[in-house]
C-alpha cells in the first residue's frame, strides 16, 4: 500500500484579502470619526497600505482593516504590520501578507513533528511548504491535531490529504 501524504502550507486567499480591504474602504468612507482625517486604505502592489492625518487616526484605519480580515476568516498571523511613518503631511501603515512557509518555521514544525508526532511520520520541506508522510492515515490525524494545537507565528492550512 502506498504512503499517505498530506501538504502543510500556509496562503491567504487573494479574493477574500480583497473583500476585507472594500469591506474596511467602504466603512472608513461612512464613519464620521474618519471625516476630514484623510483616512483611506487601498493596495499598492502587493502590499496594503493605511493613510490618514496622525498616528492615532492611522492606528484606528489598521483596527478597522482587522477587524475586517477576521470576520472573512483570515487570520491576525497572516498579516505583517510595520509601524506607523510619516510621509509628508500623512501618516501610514504598510502591511504585507505572508505567503508560505518560511525555512525557520518549516524547521521548527518538523522538528515538532519528529519529536511529539508517531514515529512512522515523515515531514520533508517543498519551496514553501512541507509534505508529511505515512503509512497509517491515521498517523496522519494525530499529526494535524498535534500542529493545531501548537501555536507558531504562521497561520497553517492542511490540504491535499490523500
Amino acid at each position: 500500500m502506498a504512503d499517505s501524504t498530506f501538504d502543510i502550507v500556509s496562503k491567504v486567499d487573494k479574493m477574500e484579502a480583497d473583500n476585507a480591504v472594500n469591506q474596511a474602504r467602504k466603512e472608513i468612507d461612512q464613519r464620521y470619526d474618519f471625516k476630514g482625517v484623510g483616512a483611506s486604505v487601498e493596495w499598492s502592489g502587493e502590499k496594503i497600505l493605511l493613510k490618514a492625518s496622525s498616528e492615532e487616526r492611522v492606528k484606528a484605519v489598521l483596527d478597522v482593516v482587522q477587524s475586517k480580515f477576521i470576520k472573512r476568516g483570515i487570520t491576525l498571523k497572516s498579516l505583517d504590520a510595520g509601524e506607523p511613518y510619516a510621509s509628508g503631511k500623512e501618516f501610514r501603515i504598510e502591511i504585507a501578507l505572508k505567503q508560505g512557509i518560511d525555512q525557520k518555521a518549516a524547521k521548527e514544525i518538523g522538528k515538532i513533528i519528529r519529536e511529539e508526532g508517531p514515529k512512522s511520520v515523515k515531514s520533508q520541506i517543498q519551496g514553501d511548504e512541507l509534505r508529511v508522510s505515512s503509512k497509517s492515515r491515521d498517523d496522519l490525524q494525530e499529526v494535524i491535531r498535534l500542529l493545531k494545537a501548537a501555536d507558531f507565528e504562521v497561520d497553517l492550512q492542511f490540504v491535499n490529504f490523500r
